[in-house]
């Protein structure tokens, strides 16, 4: 997990300062310019891309005979209208200045807003929403007659109560599945958090998110610290119980933000966000969590909707205030969702896919690495068999000097593979070293130019240190054999006459000497993250060569005619490179399997489908 900051600048003459244009302030707050068309505010329980907005303390506007309802107002229409798939609204308690039947009567009617579209929300009490000296056994209070069970039954997503009245639980759907929201009183009974473990107890596979008016407080600096009762609910409920990634509590200012380890030695989350001493009370500034769950990433942002929406007529203490831009307001939490998850919501493993699945038309050989245990060497001289039935079978070559756990067999393997196995590969340059498998000299595939065109598939995982200066051009596939012993004189002739690399800093490389031409045809992807595996597939249609990362076509793919691969005459490579006929090195990394087809394949016939 990283976590890094991200700043957005509103510049500009009326925003800060002169020299620059108010036009840019809609799409930096998501706020509509004056003639845009409404917003349809659909909510897609199924994208990977949702948004859990929050709203921290709005005591200030709700202040016995004073304050005012229209931030408040202007921020759940905001949710309501939005299209960042907002999926839940979460308020942090310290609702109201002094806990009475009116201020409670104003920010209800403020409420029916959601109460009206049946939009989903939770609510919790605060120390000015209740007599601050109790805990949830307080028993009736004009918080709970206007925010009590009874509020939320027509809720879609609200699943339960204490018996009190003061604890709520709601379950939303986002990303294809469900997520826990737990929202606690201000000073949550023992039975009160043993009534949260057990809704954990019936949700055992669901990620929650905790909000609570206190847990943490921050030094000034937005390091936050857990407060003497926030240790009570870090050691009562949140260390122990590893479904609670994020929690969320307001009461305190400046905003802060932890990480902790819990029990299981994960990190959750600890967020302070609090804006009650800003101007016009906090302005009813929301708090936005946008999950990406296919970039594992969430990343925050924190504005007014209310200044927003008035952005060409804001006076200059109000454009201080329309977006808060510090570290500790906006900025990205890099997360894997399934690892993370995976204590008690392991993503489940599809099943293995037989090889006579993958063997559509024209497959001139696949491989699988199945034949081992974990960690043990790819003997010398057994063959890793050719699973089409051509004969194309592979066998072990060593590296002078290398030892046999140069090459060995692994039980990691991409979910999206059909096996579930691979090879790991400890190749090396300076001197080379490593191992690699090639085809035996019968192959019939060694004599292949494939002028109809081809396709080359293979899963790929490349470890944290890959990109160390020591791993640069590594093959994954290729010909032995140079372009000039093929009767290639363009370029450097003593380049391999085919071979799928990977640059040092981690860049797919298809190059290959054409048959119809003298120099190399050579396709480029993008340096990828570590640490994760890709599926790599090269597909000639017959004239032009387009690379595929995960089923996306990658830029830098040349339009220039490249028929069939030229043949030196030698075997075909696996987890290796030959720079004018000689192996130097091999890959370094996890190779999962491998396929040749001789035509060009659809991205829907790739392995990954």
């Amino acid at each position: 997990m990283t976590d890094s900051s991200r700043r957005t600048f509103l510049r500009g003459a009326g925003v800060l300062g002169a020299g620059a244009a108010v036009s840019s302030l809609p799409s930096v707050l998501g706020a509509p310019a004056a003639d845009a068309a409404p917003r349809s505010g659909r909510r897609d329980a199924e994208s990977l891309r949702f948004t859990v907005a929050v709203m921290p303390d709005t005591q200030y506007l709700f202040d016995t005979d004073r304050g005012d309802a229209a931030p408040v107002e202007a921020a759940l229409r905001w949710v309501l209208d939005t299209d960042d798939n907002v999926v839940f609204l979460a308020h942090l308690g310290d609702l109201t200045e002094h806990g009475q039947p009116g201020e409670f009567a104003k920010i209800s009617r403020a409420f029916e807003i959601l109460d009206r579209r049946r939009f989903p929300y939770s609510t919790l009490a605060g120390n000015h929403d209740v007599d601050s000296s109790t805990d949830d056994q307080r028993g009736r209070t004009p918080y709970l007659d206007a925010f009590g069970p009874q509020r939320f039954r027509r809720s879609p997503v609200y699943r339960g109560s204490t018996k009190d009245g003061y604890n709520s639980c709601h379950v939303f759907r986002a990303a294809g599945r469900e997520w826990l929201l737990l929202a606690l009183d201000w000073r949550p009974s023992a039975g009160g958090l043993a009534w949260a473990r057990d809704v954990l107890k019936q949700h055992p596979h669901t990620p929650a998110i905790l909000t609570i008016h206190e847990l943490v407080d921050s030094d000034g600096s937005g390091a936050a610290h857990l407060s003497e009762f926030g240790q009570r609910v870090w050691d009562e409920l949140i260390s122990g119980n590893d479904q609670i990634f994020l929690s969320l509590n307001g009461h305190y200012w400046p905003p802060g933000r932890t990480v902790k380890k819990n029990a299981a030695g994960h990190d959750v989350h600890l967020h302070l966000t609090n804006y009650q001493d800003r101007y016009y009370g906090g302005s009813a500034m929301i708090r936005l969590y946008q999950f990406d769950l296919a970039r594992g990433v969430i990343d925050v942002r924190t504005f007014s909707p209310w200044l927003a929406d008035r952005a060409d007529r804001l006076t200059e203490l109000e454009r201080l205030e329309v977006e808060r831009t510090g570290a500790v307001d906006y900025f990205s939490m890099e997360i894997d969702f399934a690892e993370r998850f995976a204590g008690f919501a392991p993503v489940p493993v599809p099943p293995v896919r037989p090889p006579r699945q993958e063997l559509v038309p024209g497959t001139v050989a696949y491989w699988r690495f199945e034949g081992g245990r974990d960690g043990q060497p790819v003997p010398e001289g057994t063959p890793v068999r050719d699973l089409s039935g051509h004969g194309n079978d592979l066998v072990r070559a060593t590296v002078p000097g290398s030892g046999a756990a140069a090459l060995t067999y692994s039980a990691r393997f991409s979910p999206r593979q059909p096996s579930r196995a691979s090879l790991r590969f400890d190749g090396g340059r300076k001197p080379g070293r490593g191992a690699y498998l090639r085809t035996v000299g019968t192959a019939p595939m060694n004599t292949a130019t494939f002028e109809r065109g081809y396709t080359i598939e293979a899963f790929v995982w490349l470890p944290e240190d890959f990109r160390n200066g020591d791993h640069a051009w590594s093959g994954l596939f290729g010909r032995v054999g140079s372009g000039g012993q093929a009767g290639k004189t363009g370029d450097d002739p003593k380049e391999p006459a085919a071979t799928l690399s990977l640059s040092d800093g981690a860049a797919f490389q298809w190059a290959a000497f054409p048959l119809n031409q003298n120099a190399i045809s050579t396709n480029w992807g993008h340096e990828l993250p570590l640490a994760k595996w890709w599926h790599v597939a090269v597909v000639n249609d017959g004239r032009r060569t387009t690379v595929y990362v995960d089923g996306c076509a990658v830029l830098r793919n040349p339009e220039t005619p490249a028929i069939g691969i030229a043949n030196p005459g030698g075997s075909w490579l696996v987890g290796a490179s030959a720079y004018d006929g000689v192996v130097g090195q091999s890959f370094y990394g996890l190779l999962g399997e491998v396929r040749v087809v001789d035509r060009p394949l659809r991205v829907r016939e790739f392995l990954l489908d």
